[in-house]
């Protein structure tokens, strides 16, 4: 482990240690949210129980659920636990699909959030008086003020560029020379595509680290990032229902997945169908419970993405995740078989003739779905060899997934890009 000295106490603490202070933070939590949420209360004496019967931390796979349809249900503030008045800050999704869930932030929340975020970025190898270059989207997304406030309580130089406007982007890197970069992997890809259309070589930057969250991602894209910048790219997890960035990250020295801060979020994975807690190393969903929150303790959330748990590395009594493989509502079943967008990215980034950009097409040819994936060809590659190229993607996702699916190259910049979360599905099937 390097840098121990900088190491927070409890991420040197035993695992008994540990698992006493989980203890105790989880009755208080379950206690707060039963006494000041309706939502639990009536969730829990319906089910027949009451936060006493907490006694140790295996009960907790008695408690209900909690869902992204129990936020939407309580819109706006009725899921907080204090009053709106100690509230000082809120988030909120998007709400593409309906209501956006909202969350609310005491002081205390605030300095948590920043804390564990701070933690993060020592992590993944950033150290005070860094420069850190941030292009995560700022506003009512969790993720351009989450990193804001964890790099500045790290002593960072901070950046706060938000996303887009990707030719400034390039501008401020080359100008300000940060050491940091936090931003989705995807568009770390269109900012490097950028620094190449202006004659700049990526890999010539001052950027040494790369902390990349927001979408689940490979380790083969992890590959490609590095060679192409020349930094250590490593994964940062988080979500806003439970905080927002940094309920997990990835250590530069081991890249071996996600530990967990789990003296402030307590991790289960479940399988997605029964709801049945899984064993140390089987896939399933993430589900976390807030252990310190004020304003809006979270109980058993179900956060939709698939991982593992793993015992703890260079945190030996943290425990980590698995790189998030995909989501339950990324999941796309063509002609019966399971597939993910990450599958798909694995295959693409072992093709040299093809760029990483691409998108996934579903549509319905009479009773069948049907899958076409369009991918960028390389600017120097020709149309008939691209081609080929794409014909060896299909064979290959007929041979390692098991479904035939449609490849179309497209021309150089011919998918749409993203500042943020990039687009990876177009359903046509609906509407």
């Amino acid at each position: 482990m390097t840098d121990a000295p900088d190491l927070e106490p409890i991420e040197r603490a035993s695992i008994d240690e540990l698992r006493a202070l989980q203890l105790d933070r989880l009755r208080r939590s379950v206690r707060l949210a039963y006494d000041h949420v309706p939502h639990y209360r009536q969730a829990y004496d319906a089910a027949g129980l009451h936060p006493d019967d907490l006694r140790d931390l295996a009960d907790l796979a008695r408690f209900p659920f909690t869902t992204k349809a129990d936020l939407r249900d309580n819109y706006p503030f009725t899921m907080f636990a204090v009053p709106r008045e100690q509230v000082v800050r809120i988030h909120a999704s998007s709400g593409t699909t309906g209501r956006p869930t909202v969350v609310g932030y005491t002081r205390g929340d605030l300095d948590v959030w920043a804390t564990v975020v701070a933690r993060s970025i020592r992590a993944a190898g950033g150290r005070p008086g860094d420069i850190a270059h941030i292009a995560y989207g700022y506003g009512l997304f969790t993720g351009g003020l989450g990193a804001h406030g964890g790099a500045e309580k790290l002593g960072c130089t901070v950046v706060p560029v938000s996303g887009g406007m990707t030719e400034r982007q390039v501008q401020l890197i080359r100008d300000f020379r940060p050491d940091l970069i936090m931003v989705t992997p995807s568009y770390m890809l269109n900012i490097a595509d950028e620094m190449e259309r202006q004659g700049l070589d990526p890999r010539a930057s001052s950027l040494r680290v790369g902390l990349f969250g927001a979408e689940p991602w490979t380790n083969e894209l992890r590959a490609t990032l590095e060679e192409r910048l020349g930094l250590d790219a490593v994964d940062i997890y988080g979500l806003s229902e439970i905080i927002g960035p940094g309920v997990a990250q990835e250590c530069v020295e081991t890249k071996d997945g996600l530990h967990v801060w789990e003296d402030h979020f307590y991790p289960e994975v479940i399988d997605p169908l029964t709801g049945e807690v899984l064993p140390e190393g089987d896939e399933g969903e993430l589900v976390l419970t807030s252990l310190t929150k004020e304003a809006m303790p979270v109980i058993r959330y179900r956060t939709r993405d698939l991982t593992r748990l793993l015992p703890g590395t260079a945190r030996p009594s943290m425990r980590r995740i698995e790189k998030i493989t995909g989501r339950t509502d990324d999941l796309m079943i063509v002609r019966g078989v399971n597939v993910y967008p990450t599958q798909i990215e694995e295959i693409v980034l072992r093709t040299p003739e093809l760029t990483p950009h691409f998108q996934c097409h579903l549509e319905r040819a009479g009773n069948l779905d049907t899958l076409l994936v369009r991918i960028e060809r390389r600017a120097d590659v020709t149309p008939h060899a691209a081609t080929a190229a794409g014909e060896r993607v299909g064979q290959l996702v007929k041979r390692l997934v098991g479904v035939t699916i449609g490849v179309e190259v497209v021309d150089p910049e011919s998918i749409e890009r993203s500042v943020g979360k990039m687009r990876r599905i177009v359903d046509h099937r609906r509407g």
